[in-house]
């Protein structure tokens, strides 16, 4: 029965030998497989199977560096957004009124964050704050805030290219200037946007968290001063 089974075994690897003669490219669709196989290390043709291998591997390895390399990069990245963003919380925190603490926003969301507009729109006046290019003050129920009303109720911060109507209120006279945006909805008190000049500054679908932190801290920092 074993002296079958073997004549067997060896008419199929006959079969196979022949079938990949025929199909020499066949290991191209079928990499991992190259991997798998065991290469006699006498010099001969069988060497560029090796080769292959070698390939194969030197392919993944590069594959594997280069995610590794952007994983460490988002990494810092993210460890450097918190940073920025505990200091940012620390500067509202550390305001005696309201007027400071919209102004600590606005400062580090144009220094600390590379903000090239920063705009805030608040749906009650401030105290203090005085006649500012970047502040808009719009009662809750204005027509104009229309196009905000789903955002707002959400509280979804949202990064991208925004909807004309929503630039025009933000950006006035310099929409033409912002190519993207970040918009952070703050429900009960306003808006706050960041305009940028780069198209890809923000887009849809990057990380949010940050922003609805900064988002909640400035809301969570004016609540001390109501009433």
């Amino acid at each position: 029965m074993s002296t079958d089974t073997d004549t067997q075994e060896r008419h199929g690897a006959h079969e196979v030998a022949a079938w990949l003669r025929r199909h020499p490219r066949f290991l191209q669709q079928f990499p991992d497989l190259a991997l798998s196989l065991v290469v006699p290390r006498e010099e001969g043709s069988a060497s560029s199977l090796a080769s292959y291998q070698l390939e194969v591997l030197r392919d993944k390895n590069r594959e594997l560096n280069r995610r590794l390399t952007e994983l460490f990069g988002n990494a810092q990245e993210n460890e450097r957004l918190a940073v920025r963003t505990h200091q940012l919380t620390l500067a509202l925190m550390r305001q005696e009124e309201a007027a400071g603490t919209v102004h600590a926003m606005v400062a580090s969301l144009s220094e600390d964050f590379a903000g090239d507009l920063v705009r805030i729109v608040l749906f009650e006046p401030v105290a203090g704050l005085g006649d500012v290019d970047w502040l808009q003050v719009v009662p809750e129920d204005d027509a104009r805030l229309a196009p905000f009303r789903d955002c707002l109720a959400e509280g979804d911060p949202i990064c991208g290219r925004l909807h004309p109507d929503k630039q025009a209120l933000l950006y006035g006279e310099r929409v033409a200037e912002v190519q993207s945006s970040a918009l952070l909805p703050l429900p009960g008190v306003g808006l706050v946007a960041v305009g940028s000049t780069d198209p890809n500054r923000f887009f849809p679908g990057m990380g949010t968290l940050f922003l609805r932190m900064m988002g909640e801290s400035l809301a969570t920092a004016l609540r001390r001063f109501d009433g």
